[in-house]
């Protein structure tokens, strides 16, 4: 049988074309982009769901994706040289994009290309004839979770979208794509394996636990509170994840895979197993002495709430300051083009390689016990518990009565640099006095979601545009 390697379109029409072409297959090649030659190997399942993980690695993550989540909040500015505005970062950063920005319209696709690929593997993998049902479940289970994390990233943003299963042009209510990807989870927990039960070579592959922490994610975000709590629960207390002591370390290779990941983007190995294309080199120090970009560099605002809660440990892990010394010896010249870059982004020993080395936490057993705490607000549950383990970690007072505005400022300081914070001001009602607090304007009814880039609605006319836009 010959089967016939495909590149994706850009838009989702492109998308229908493929998933109703039935004679039509990916050849998936692990971590790689699938190419347009034809191929006379037959491609395995496992390959197919690999190349879900590949979309992980894509350039798109070293950059609008830094636009769309951590430029445009408080925590961030642009960065790099003035005149530089990185095509629409700019844009985002004063919150003045457009239904034309390539950031927007970038994620906009790749996440839908991961979804096409994920529900092609779903197929492909049930179809295909594997005679050991625990591998076949758990390659199942791994697309499932993939396309669920995918969703999850579109509705945030985008809150109505298209489900590529009922139709590619017209965008479904907020609440039935939500109940997709808690079913999508649903049945990942039911299908992956634990943690512990992975051979070493396919550590960093989705876990029971991972599926389980982002459908408390997932839930608090839908506001399904007990369930939210009852599924962080489930993590905390199933004895596979905890806490790493030292904070500082957690960014480092010696911790990629550790004790608190429940997922994260797999960089280490040869070239086409490359982390996060440039994802470290963008956001390097520029200038005299650095060795990067200088993108997405922490605000003042960010550096101020550090202050404010007298936490110097998750400050200094996350900002590297020009003119210091870091950890592993490297000086940062006090010439540098900006005051402060992001160091969760830093690759010790890969620092502005184009290939670079780094594995980008997707979910921390830290932020399960934040969603655990928000949700026992919610339910009447014991809050100040996981608050405070999150807390005396990085030496900070314990608080008795926690309220929802001390649980949401943890995360911030936690998570900083992790891509979350503009979903948790635009979800939490903050996101107006917020930006207003970082000098800009939030437009309540415009702002809380991306317009739908122009190109899609060229291409689709009859799709809606979200309100405002």
């Amino acid at each position: 049988m010959k089967l016939k390697t495909i590149k994706f379109g850009t838009l989702l029409f492109t998308l229908l074309l493929v998933a109703n072409c039935s004679d039509d297959y990916l050849d998936v090649d692990s971590r790689a982009e699938i190419d347009a030659a034809d191929s006379g190997d037959v491609v395995v399942p496992e390959q197919m769901v690999n190349g879900i993980y590949g979309m992980l690695t894509d350039w798109d993550y070293s950059f609008s994706y830094l636009g769309v989540t951590e430029i445009i909040s408080d925590n961030a500015d642009k960065g790099s040289s003035a005149s530089d505005t990185g095509a629409d970062k700019h844009l985002l950063d004063a919150l003045e994009h457009t239904t034309t920005g390539p950031s927007i319209l970038a994620m906009w696709e790749h996440w839908y290309k991961s979804i096409g690929r994920a529900s092609i593997a779903i197929t492909y993998t049930s179809d295909y004839g594997l005679t050991d049902q625990a591998y076949k479940d758990r390659l199942i289970g791994e697309a499932k979770f993939l396309r669920a994390l995918n969703y999850f990233w579109l509705v945030r943003s985008f809150g109505d979208v298209p489900l590529q299963h009922v139709d590619y042009v017209v965008r479904q209510p907020k609440a039935d794509v939500y109940e997709f990807i808690e079913q999508d989870l649903l049945d990942a927990i039911d299908l992956l394996p634990k943690k512990s039960e992975y051979a070493s070579a396919d550590l960093g592959r989705a876990t029971q636990g991972a599926a389980q922490a982002l459908l408390a994610k997932v839930y608090l975000y839908d506001e399904k509170w007990q369930d939210s709590y009852n599924m962080a629960t489930a993590v905390v207390t199933g004895g596979n994840y905890d806490l790493h002591p030292n904070y500082e370390e957690l960014w480092r290779a010696s911790q990629e895979n550790g004790i608190e990941s429940l997922f994260e983007v797999q960089g280490r190995g040869e070239s086409i197993a490359h982390g996060v294309q440039q994802y470290s080199q963008v956001q390097g120090a520029r200038g005299t002495s650095g060795w990067g970009w200088g993108f997405n560099i922490p605000s003042q605002n960010l550096l101020n709430a550090f202050n404010a809660e007298g936490d110097a440990i998750r400050r200094d892990a996350t900002i590297i300051f020009a003119g210091e010394t870091l950890w592993d010896g490297r000086e940062v010249s006090a010439s540098t083009e900006n005051p402060m870059y992001n160091e969760k982004a830093y690759s010790s020993a890969n620092a502005g390689a184009s290939d670079g080395d780094k594995n980008v936490r997707i979910l921390r057993f830290a932020e399960v016990l934040l969603i655990q705490a928000e949700a026992a607000l919610h339910v009447g549950a014991d809050a100040a518990t996981p608050l405070n383990r999150v807390r005396s970690r990085v030496n900070l007072t314990p608080i008795a009565s926690p309220t929802y505005e001390n649980i949401w400022n943890e995360r911030r300081l936690e998570l900083a640099f992790e891509h979350d914070r503009w979903f948790d001001i635009v979800r939490t009602g903050e996101a107006q006095s917020a930006m207003a607090a970082d000098g800009k304007t939030f437009e309540v009814g415009k702002h809380e979601l991306f317009p739908i880039p122009s190109l899609q609605i060229n291409q689709t006319p009859e799709m809606t545009q979200n309100p405002n836009w």
